[in-house]
């Protein structure tokens, strides 16, 4: 294994690492918290949060142990098996965040009948339409034996070793890349433009009653008029960070391994395997930084994560406590003589 191929593995053990702790204390929060479950977007992060544990424990390791090991990692049934769910838990990942994405455009757009038209049953029924439509490909790519260790990306997934299958393979990969990942990316791009024209719609509104009311204070000190100033320009600011970064990792950790993947029907030009792996690892990576992006910063997940940590603590001093009671009381127990 030369110094690329460690690398990679050293990045695939990082990237399953980040990835099982986030997800799991995403799993955490949900459990503890009633008010983050009685929501709706909970059922979205919570369909999110098990296909990259998912990803994580099963399509991972197989990937490191075909990286250092150079051949498949497992037998023909456990490969065509870690293929069905990779293809199912990529289209699932993408579609879930579309579907987050809808939620915000709903809550944002419509904030007074958010809770009529985004019930819990609501989500239900678009957690069930996104399994639905993840599970179509793969279905079929299984009942066309399109499933198996690819070597470029060193891992188990869609692959075609039939040079009389090409085309219709091609055409395959081709719809199901454009109704994954280009599907998902346009309900993102359309729906947080709406949120993020909303948004500064808003801003406008605040800005032009905070200029009247510094014009109105004669009286006020400069420092607080720059602090209203530094405020007013990071609310602009705030709403355009939050959506590059969800469109930002969407297309950074996707977009390398789909274009790779629509590249790699064209035998005109020749792909490196480390590129491969490589482009396989981001897409590995929106697991790690989805419960980032979606869960873990949010107010509730964080005073949801306090809460945890607080507990722990609490229980760790009471038994601490209770130890040093009672070894101080055998200390102090008289002698009868």
């Amino acid at each position: 294994m030369n110094s690329w191929d460690a690398g990679l593995a050293g990045l695939l053990v990082g990237t399953m690492g980040v990835s099982l702790l986030s997800n799991a204390l995403v799993l955490l929060c949900l459990l503890h918290s009633a008010d983050i479950r009685r929501q709706a977007p909970a059922l979205f992060t919570l369909n999110l949060t098990c296909g990259n544990l998912l990803c994580t424990v099963v399509n991972m390791p197989l990937t490191l142990a075909g990286v250092v090991a150079q051949r498949p990692p497992a037998g023909d049934r456990l490969c065509r098996l870690a293929a069905f769910l990779d293809t199912f838990l990529a289209a699932n990942s993408m579609l879930s965040m579309a579907a987050l994405s809808i939620d915000r455009w709903v809550a944002v757009v419509f904030p007074l009948s958010y809770r009529a038209k985004m019930r819990l049953r609501d989500a239900a029924l678009m957690v069930a339409y996104t399994w639905l439509h993840a599970l179509t490909f793969p279905a079929a790519a299984l009942a066309l034996s399109w499933l198996g260790f690819h070597q470029l990306y060193a891992s188990c997934t869609l692959c075609s070793r039939r040079p009389d299958e090409r085309l219709r393979f091609a055409v395959f990969t081709g719809a199901f890349h454009a109704l994954s990942f280009l599907l998902s990316f346009i309900v993102l791009c359309c729906t947080y433009c709406k949120v993020l024209k909303v948004a500064r719609f808003h801003c406008k509104r605040i800005d032009v009653i905070t200029m009247q009311t510094l014009v109105l204070l004669v009286d006020i000190h400069p420092s607080v008029r720059e602090r209203c100033l530094e405020e007013q320009k990071r609310r602009r600011q705030r709403a355009t960070k939050k959506i590059s970064t969800f469109i930002g990792t969407f297309l950074v950790c996707f977009a390398p391994y789909v274009i790779t993947r629509l590249v790699e029907l064209s035998s005109a030009v020749p792909i490196s395997s480390h590129w491969g792996v490589l482009s396989k690892c981001l897409a590995y990576s929106k697991a790690a930084s989805d419960p980032f992006v979606y869960s873990l910063l949010r107010h509730q997940y964080r005073k949801s994560c306090k809460e945890i940590l607080n507990r722990v603590l609490h229980r760790r001093s009471l038994r601490s406590s209770g130890l040093t009671g009672d070894s101080h009381s055998q200390n102090i127990l008289p002698v009868s003589e």
